[in-house]
């Protein structure tokens, strides 16, 4: 015999329309923020290191590179993100993906900072064989990654620097080269104009010339009749 008695639903029920709107424009609020966070993170990185600005590993295949600079593009694309600066935030990412995918760029990279390592693990007496998972680095304050991106962006500076001094010298050096063939040119210019007008004045200085020479013969001819 059935009793009739109703039990409670232990089910969730279904959110209502108005919820459902809520949760999409809350998602959509967080996404927003998350990519203006992206956007001010890319900004802010140390511009002199693609690894940096693309949040990736030193040690990325050139395909964990390509992933990540699209995965990234796509995130913070202007199109996307409302972000004032979000045009300069991806020509920033591209500029880092293109000098990664860059052989000879990332391998001068790379060697700055395989020097920067070395000069970490030598400020901590251990040889320059250690790798990166040794628990010896997992012991050094601040983090060893942290340590080794600080080094690296001081050597990086000093590398800028020196390239910038350099190609002032050599603009120095273009400069005082290009004076000394327009003096050159000038004086090329005015030796010509001098030229020029001696050969113009030519017949006139002929006739000076002649003409002194005939007024000499004539006083010295009457001077003899006289005489």
């Amino acid at each position: 015999m059935s009793t009739g008695a109703s039990t409670p639903s232990s089910s969730k029920a279904a959110p209502t329309g108005i919820d459902s709107e809520l949760e999409q424009l809350l998602s959509r609020e967080a996404s927003a923020f998350q990519r203006e966070l992206e956007v001010e993170r890319i900004l802010k990185a140390f511009k002199l290191n693609p690894y940096d600005i693309l949040d990736i590993d030193e040690s990325a295949k050139p395909d964990e590179i390509k992933r990540k600079y699209r995965q990234l593009s796509l995130f913070i694309h202007p199109d996307k993100t409302p972000h004032a600066r979000a045009p300069d935030a991806f020509d920033i990412l591209k500029k880092a993906e293109s000098e990664l995918s860059d052989k000879n760029k990332r391998e001068e990279l790379d060697a700055v900072i395989t020097e920067a390592r070395l000069q970490i693990l030598k400020a901590h007496a251990l040889p320059a064989s250690t790798n990166d998972d040794d628990p010896k680095l997992r012991t050094l304050v601040p983090p060893f990654k942290e340590q080794l991106r600080a080094k690296s962006k001081e050597l990086l500076i000093d590398e800028e620097v020196r390239r910038r001094k350099a190609v002032k010298m050599n603009l120095a050096n273009e400069g005082l080269e290009a004076r000394k063939k327009e003096e050159e040119v000038t004086a090329r210019k005015r030796k010509a104009e001098e030229d020029k007008t001696w050969e113009e004045t030519r017949e006139s200085r002929v006739d000076s010339w002649r003409s002194f020479s005939n007024t000499k013969k004539k006083k010295k001819t009457k001077v003899t009749l006289l005489g």
